[in-house]
């Protein structure tokens, strides 16, 4: 399919089948995930698997939705903001964009093995990284949850529930 169409299937899965993910797929999102650019090619992401039935029942005690833990596998991104690029002249840290790039190629790859994610942001991140031993220099930054979705896609609904382009591109021309 098209990148537009892609782009139209995924969506924010919340409720997943009670099947679990091949590990070939697996390995194709993470490595959709490896690939991303990132500023200057620092590369400080890191993906922390998490399938362990116990272990992603505390992970997810770091969210406060239930549905999270029908998911197979949640994938914990990571950064190192020991090695991420910084804007020379204000400091700017650019290691949650890159750890951001990484996600949505992720979702994307996903989307097209005919699986499921959703962005997880409100959890507690320090928590988080207690639970799954993250060294000092990391900082979970997204939950992802990775499975078959139990629902399928509104592919019309960018037509209704996005803005309009003319409300979101302005032209500087001279």
């Amino acid at each position: 399919m098209n990148f537009i169409d892609l782009a139209k299937r995924r969506f924010s899965v919340r409720s997943y089948k009670d099947i679990p993910v091949e590990e070939e797929k697996l390995m194709q999102v993470l490595e959709a995930g490896r690939i991303a650019p990132s500023a200057c090619n620092y590369q400080p992401v890191h993906f922390v698997v998490v399938s362990d039935e116990m272990q992603k029942e505390r992970v997810c005690s770091t969210y406060s939705g239930s549905w999270l833990k029908e998911a197979p596998i949640i994938i914990v991104a990571c950064g190192d903001y020991g090695l991420s690029w910084r804007r020379s002249f204000d400091g700017k840290d650019h290691c949650d964009i890159d750890v951001a790039i990484a996600v949505d190629h992720m979702t994307l790859a996903a989307t097209e093995l005919g699986l499921g994610t959703c962005w997880v942001c409100a959890f507690d991140a320090a928590k988080c990284g207690e639970i799954i031993h993250l060294p000092d220099r990391l900082e979970a930054v997204v939950l992802m949850p990775l499975g078959y979705p139990d629902v399928e896609p509104d592919i019309n609904r960018h037509e209704k529930e996005r803005r309009k382009l003319e409300d979101i591109v302005h032209w500087n021309r001279f």
